[in-house]
């Protein structure tokens, strides 16, 4: 399984100055992070991996073909990284997931005469109000 704490050599933090919670710390202190993943020259990911993830992740990566999340929620920079670990951990288990094969149905006897029946009660209901007018 992928997480994004297999890549964290691969990581690459920076910070910033965060808009939100903080008072006027908030003004001294670099607590946004800012985590990039560059998902083309990967060594950690197969080929495979990083087609699907090319693919997937198309309108969420730059040119370069990196990954750029975000994280200023928190007051702290500790809290944003690991934010920002989350979001990308979170990402990656989207990306690799594979949805279950759905296996076609038919309804069944019981469920198919029940249907008819109720139909036919609701057309006997109906044309007895015809006579009724």
């Amino acid at each position: 399984m992928v997480t994004a704490s297999t890549f964290l050599p691969e990581l690459v933090f920076t910070t910033a100055r965060a808009s939100g919670p903080g008072g006027q710390n908030v003004n001294k202190v670099n607590s946004k992070v800012v985590l990039r993943f560059s998902v083309a020259n990967s060594v950690r990911l197969t080929p495979e991996q990083k087609n699907l993830l090319l693919q997937k992740w198309k309108t969420q990566l730059t040119r370069e073909g990196d990954l750029i999340v975000t994280s200023q929620e928190a007051r702290t920079q500790g809290q944003n990284k690991e934010e920002t670990l989350r979001k990308l951990d979170m990402l990656l288990r989207k990306a690799f997931h594979k949805p279950k094969k759905r296996r076609a149905t038919q309804p069944s006897a019981a469920t198919k005469q029940k249907r008819i029946d109720s139909k036919k009660k609701q057309g006997e209901k109906k044309k007895w109000r015809k006579g009724l007018l």
